[in-house]
């Protein structure tokens, strides 16, 4: 399977009237956030399959609209655009077992931003569907989507773009095979994009990266 991850920037290889040639061979897109959600659809518009998305802490206007019911479709999974929001929730899509925990760490008060703590409640109210899906399907989790990076992994230390110490929790308990983030913008070719944490590779999926899970 190819999994698209998008994330912060714009992208003119995925905008492109190419991108169905470009990345036809895949099955399944997530975005990490700061991303509008107009680029979403044309996403999914052009490659006819599903996104998962969380949101960061910029692009926020809409955010609204996935916190109350308007926008809830029959099986009470708030949609627009076309794309599934997956922010503090578990979904199954291709297969795989999908967690979302967006937003960045607080610096500023603003809309989508957290402390430590808060970002370990929000895990601790996964764990009763993580335990199921244990004793069902064999395994906690496969993917946990994020906007910021875990402590000390691509992250930086200016407190914006501090990574958080409770995904490293998350990666050390539940095993996820991959954990995807945005948040850090790469800017050189050297920029470390990939790292082995455990059992779990932490990927950053700024502007766009391609994962082969059978590779």
């Amino acid at each position: 399977m190819k999994i698209l991850c998008v994330s912060d920037q714009i992208d003119p290889l995925v905008y492109s009237t190419s991108i169905r040639e470009r990345f036809a061979g895949v099955d399944l897109i997530l975005c990490a956030g700061d991303l509008p959600l107009d680029y979403l659809d044309f996403i999914i518009s052009s490659l006819n399959k599903p996104l998962l998305f969380v949101f960061g802490n910029h692009h926020l206007g809409e955010m609204r609209y996935f916190n109350g019911s308007p926008w809830d479709d029959e099986t009470g999974t708030p949609r627009a655009y076309g794309a599934v929001h997956a922010e503090s929730k578990i979904k199954i899509e291709e297969g795989l077992i999908i967690a979302g925990l967006g937003g960045s760490m607080r610096y500023n008060r603003g809309e989508n931003q957290f402390t430590e703590f808060q970002m370990y409640v929000r895990i601790i109210k996964l764990i009763p569907r993580l335990l199921w899906n244990r004793a069902v399907h064999g395994r906690y989790v496969d993917i946990l989507l994020t906007h910021a990076p875990p402590r000390g992994i691509h992250d930086r230390e200016d407190k914006c773009h501090q990574g958080f110490k409770a995904f490293l929790w998350f990666m050390k308990t539940f095993r996820p095979r991959y954990l995807v983030h945005g948040h850090i913008h790469l800017y050189d070719l050297s920029d470390v994009r990939a790292t082995r944490w455990g059992q779990t590779l932490v990927i950053n999926a700024y502007s766009h990266h391609v994962i082969d899970t059978g590779s």
